[in-house]
């Protein structure tokens, strides 16, 4: 099976420190990759590094055995990331950032296929109340509701868990292994446990 992403002896450096040096890691379909450490060990770093939003202080990223900076127009059509913060814009409705969002990843927005997404994530009766009244928790499952809209090969989550409630964190769950199923991958960083099927394989990378 070939790798989707592949790190070659990746390293960051931040200010004079060493985050981490020569990380060597393949991910393949179907398979979850977990980031642990403690604050500021290189987290959020990596997750960058992995999008393309940040340069290697050394190695390299690729995606389907292709740097990601000489496929970045294709690999960004496969990569959905949401940051540790759930970037909603106050003004707007928890409806209007969903179609925002996914017109900025190059997709069609569907409004019934939203409003679902929205519903399923247990936003129902609040599709169009502006974001800013939303509680942290809510905020979050807004952000969330993007990920069963498309079908990009690649998810990377910061703290996805982070204010989420029981019946939240258990949808997410569902939206996971989902996504593993179909073949994807996804890579999340969390301070709490993955309770995901035992059959779906993960990988743990501690920094």
């Amino acid at each position: 099976m070939s790798a989707l992403l592949e790190l070659r002896e990746l390293g960051c450096v931040r200010g004079r420190r060493s985050l981490f040096r020569g990380l060597n890691l393949t991910l393949l379909p179907g398979q979850l990759l977990r980031v642990t450490g403690p604050n500021g060990a290189g987290k959020t770093s990596l997750l960058r590094m992995l999008c393309g939003l940040l340069a290697p202080a050394q190695g390299q990223v690729l995606w389907q055995g292709e740097a990601v900076q000489k496929v970045r127009e294709a690999f960004n059509r496969q990569l959905i990331y949401l940051g540790h913060a759930a970037a909603l814009k106050d003004d707007l409705s928890p409806l209007e950032n969903l179609q925002v969002a996914l017109r900025l990843g190059g997709s069609a927005p569907d409004a019934i296929a939203a409003r679902q997404a929205l519903a399923d994530a247990g936003l129902g009766g609040r599709e169009h109340v502006p974001a800013r009244i939303l509680s942290q928790g809510q905020r979050r499952r807004a952000a969330l509701a993007r990920l069963p809209l498309g079908d990009a090969a690649l998810w990377v989550l910061d703290e996805p868990f982070n204010a989420l409630d029981s019946a939240a964190t258990a949808w997410l769950l569902s939206l996971v292994e989902g996504q593993l199923r179909r073949g994807g991958a996804v890579v999340l960083t969390s301070h709490q446990g993955v309770a995901l099927d035992a059959a779906l394989p993960q990988v743990s990378l501690a920094l």
